[in-house]
């Protein structure tokens, strides 16, 4: 079986690599990023009609400024964002299916002014006529390096799964300076932005039919088993 690598931030790194292994996948790599809170000022939540948020990582590293937001539905890129929004006592709005900019387009005519809680690296977005988009960065992620031992089977092939533009970039990066072959190494991207940051040059590249682990982790199984 093709080994599959996974790069994404702690928590979800465990949590997908526990779920694949589970599915009988060979699972390697190590977060490319550790996140850190970034000290943020929050704005009026009575200026906003809602929240548009990409990562999880918003409610874990927001702090307390987050609750006074509770009552603004949030608008999620997926539903791993949508569970930690609940979990943190939030209501949904919309739940998007295929990443940030798909999710946006979907409010498309309405009059809507929408506070974006954020990375500090992220995909920037077009609003559609009628909604306003204001950014707070809440926290950020720390490039780390891809480990020598992952290196080393990287160099005759994996599938790699992306979940976020920052990985898929950061990726690109290590391979650059490690001078790692892409020709031999197949990506599963979470969307479609994801897989246009990773480039060209790859065996192949996959975009998930939704923005989740388990379709992600599907697609990779079936990638896995096929030489």
């Amino acid at each position: 079986m093709i080994p599959l690598f996974l790069f994404r931030p702690e928590p979800g790194w465990t949590v997908t690599a526990d779920t694949a292994r589970a599915m009988g996948l060979e699972v390697h790599g190590a977060p490319l990023f550790l996140i850190e809170t970034v000290d943020w000022d929050a704005p009026d939540p009575d200026a906003y009609d809602g929240l548009l948020i990409g990562s999880a990582n918003v409610f874990r590293h927001g702090g307390k400024a987050l609750e006074a937001f509770r009552n603004l539905p949030v608008h999620a890129v997926g539903e791993t964002t949508a569970e930690a929004a609940r979990a943190a006592g939030f209501l949904i709005g919309q739940t998007g299916r295929g990443g940030m900019q798909v999710l946006l387009d979907a409010m498309a005519g309405r009059e809507l002014r929408l506070l974006r809680l954020a990375g500090e690296d992220r995909i920037p977005l077009t609003a559609p006529d009628g909604i306003q988009v204001d950014t707070h960065v809440v926290y950020r992620a720390v490039p780390q390096a891809i480990e020598e031992s992952d290196a080393r089977m990287l160099a005759v092939g994996g599938v790699v799964a992306l979940h976020s533009g920052a990985t898929a970039r950061r990726l690109v990066e290590e391979f650059e300076r490690l001078g790692l072959p892409r020709a031999l190494v197949t990506l599963v991207a979470i969307g479609p932005r994801v897989a246009e940051l990773a480039g060209d040059g790859w065996q192949s590249i996959h975009i998930a039919d939704a923005p989740g682990d388990s379709e992600m982790l599907a697609m990779a199984k079936a990638l896995c088993q096929t030489r």
